[in-house]
């Protein structure tokens, strides 16, 4: 945003640049990628020029995001070694109307040792996580409590719906095993 488009009030976009941090301290609605702040919401950006703040304040109310300490349901998109990403779809209760993504890294798992995270999870399946930090729009997520982890999964094999069996899955139709870390609830909540 140039000075000249340096406005307070005017609408802004996720994306649109609204200043630099050795200009502006960034504030709610806003992220920071690469020394530029951004804003991260439809919104008004508010500009406070006395105090160097910025930040954007929502047109739409009500517009669910996740934020520190949010139960989120997700699907596994991908899983590497030591992290998977998670496409969230759910916070709470509530159903978004769009995607975010988060990222399980294998530290934040479980309190014990997790020596790959292809023992956690696999592409495909639903996840309860508790968003710990977001920074520049990438949600960091935790499974260590013990309601957090795997809520609905699917066997690698043949694709049908997995049986929790301790910290094990079993596929009734081809007799697949698999390891996963499974909630106490699962297989039994609705998406």
């Amino acid at each position: 945003m140039n000075s000249s488009e340096r406005k307070s009030g005017k609408i802004v976009l996720p994306g649109d640049s609204l200043g630099v941090i050795e200009e502006f301290t960034p504030d709610p609605g806003t992220y920071v990628k690469d020394g530029i702040i951004y804003s991260g919401i439809v919104g008004r950006a508010l500009l406070d020029l006395s105090n160097k703040r910025v930040s954007v304040y929502p047109l739409v109310h009500g517009a669910k995001i996740p934020k520190i300490e949010s139960i989120v349901l997700g699907q596994v998109s991908s899983v590497q070694a030591e992290n998977a990403s998670i496409r969230i779809f759910k916070i709470g209760n509530k159903q978004l109307s769009g995607f975010f993504t988060g990222i399980l890294h294998i530290s934040d798992v479980q309190p014990s040792y997790v020596e790959s995270m292809f023992d956690v999870c696999k592409p495909g399946d639903i996840m309860r996580a508790e968003v710990i930090s977001e920074k520049n729009q990438v949600y960091h997520l935790s499974t260590k409590d013990r309601n957090l982890g795997v809520v609905y999964a699917f066997c690698s094999q043949c694709g049908y719906e997995l049986e929790a069996k301790r910290q094990t899955a079993y596929c009734p139709r081809c007799g697949k095993i698999e390891k996963r870390k499974t909630t106490l609830d699962y297989g039994k909540g609705a998406l």
